[in-house]
């Protein structure tokens, strides 16, 4: 139970910042292209979160790495908080996402190897559960961050209340999480422990660059209303900031519901099938945001692409945790994969925003989506032979 509310806190994290988005674009005077490059820093940051994650895991264990990540996380949260409240400086909040970036992306991948190991021990798909704890965390902070708005609670107090309570509630709760979980364990006599070249090796594996780029496309999807959709709706549909947070929070509803009802519908209809229509979904909700002309009208669009949203990243990382050995390894690429997109494409957004507009913008969004649907055979389940000769041929290397 404990990991589901681990796997809140970076949704709660996440959504402060991005509630509070437009307040802070006012308060530096920036641009929608100059908030692109504020955001690229904790893409920046994140980048080399993940790129580190896998290695940390290995030698500490996934418990620690969550630690560690919710706790320079919430360092960045303060960074950002000086930047607005006491500086007023976008290179010192460009500095502070940075760190969040950092610490996010160690803590999303940690949490993702520890889901995907609960996941393989019980044999039932729970990642789209353990999502839908990610979703609910994000919707929470959406709905914090609309009444801290209509509240006028500043910005500052805001980032630093949530700050501490997340760092608060991962120390209650990491005592519940296993010690080992992703971490070598090189005393076993038998024990093949993955060299770096090993594991960096894991992005030359076909099924797992065709998973990546299923969850790339996904992820890109879900980040982009993550980092955009309330200025979107500020911006293209002219309502207040507050709409706009309405905005993101039915997005983030609509994602938490698909992922509650996920695991049973991944268990009927298969991964293949799931991902397919999830694309569908998200395409259909693009063009209507995009097309829709009036706000009654892209709010039912926005529920539609937080349906298709919801299941890319959690059935991708299920799929590349079908191969027991490196099974973290390889679900930290996965997640890399998706975290990437998550984290770059929104600031790509931004910079193409400020030319043609938010709005069309997304038909970008709209490109990857339709690569992820074409991708999906790729996630279907291996078959044993296949393992087996899998193994075998990593036993002779």
């Amino acid at each position: 139970m404990s990991i589901y509310f681990i796997f809140a806190l970076p949704g709660l994290s996440m959504a402060t910042w991005v509630s509070r988005t437009p307040e802070i674009r006012h308060t530096l005077g920036a641009t929608t292209a100059e908030l692109g490059w504020i955001i690229f820093g904790m893409s920046v940051g994140a980048i080399i979160g993940l790129t580190c994650a896998s290695h940390l895991i290995a030698k500490k264990g996934a418990r620690f790495s969550m630690v560690t990540g919710v706790a320079i996380s919430a360092i960045g949260l303060l960074t950002v908080s000086l930047g607005v409240s006491v500086l007023t400086q976008s290179s010192l909040v460009f500095l502070g996402l940075g760190i969040f970036g950092f610490g996010n992306g160690i803590c999303n991948v940690a949490m993702n190897v520890e889901g995907t190991a609960v996941e393989g021990a019980t044999q039932k798909s729970l990642l789209t559960g353990f999502h839908a704890a990610f979703s609910v965390g994000t919707l929470v902070g959406a709905i914090i961050g609309s009444a801290a708005i209509k509240s006028s609670i500043p910005v500052p107090v805001h980032l630093l209340g949530i700050a501490f309570l997340t760092v608060a509630v991962m120390g209650s709760l990491s005592k519940y999480v296993p010690i080992g979980t992703g971490k070598e364990d090189r005393s076993q006599p038998n024990a093949v422990p993955m060299g770096f070249k090993e594991r960096m090796a894991i992005w030359k594996e076909p099924r797992t660059l065709l998973i990546s780029l299923i969850v790339l496309g996904m992820a890109f999807a879900e980040g982009s209303a993550n980092d955009w959709l309330p200025i979107l709706m500020v911006d293209g549909y002219d309502v207040s900031p507050a709409t706009g947070s309405f905005a993101f929070g039915l997005f983030v509803g609509a994602m938490t519901i698909g992922r509650m009802v996920g695991g049973r519908v991944l268990d009927r209809s298969g991964r293949v099938f799931v991902l397919r229509v999830s694309s569908l979904l998200a395409i259909a909700g693009l063009l209507i945001v995009i097309f829709g002309g009036n706000v009654p009208i892209a709010m039912i669009g926005i529920v539609m692409w937080g349906l298709g949203a919801a299941f890319g990243f959690p059935v991708g990382l299920s799929a590349a945790g079908d191969d027991p050995r490196g099974v973290a390894v390889r679900v930290s690429a996965v997640a890399s994969a998706g975290y990437f997109a998550f984290l770059v494409g929104p600031p790509f957004l931004g910079f193409l925003g400020e030319k043609i507009g938010l709005l069309h913008a997304l038909f970008v969004v709209l490109v990857t989506v339709t690569i992820a649907g074409m991708l999906a055979h790729a996630a279907k389940p291996p078959g044993r032979d296949d393992l087996m000769r899998k193994q075998d041929s990593l036993c002779e290397k």
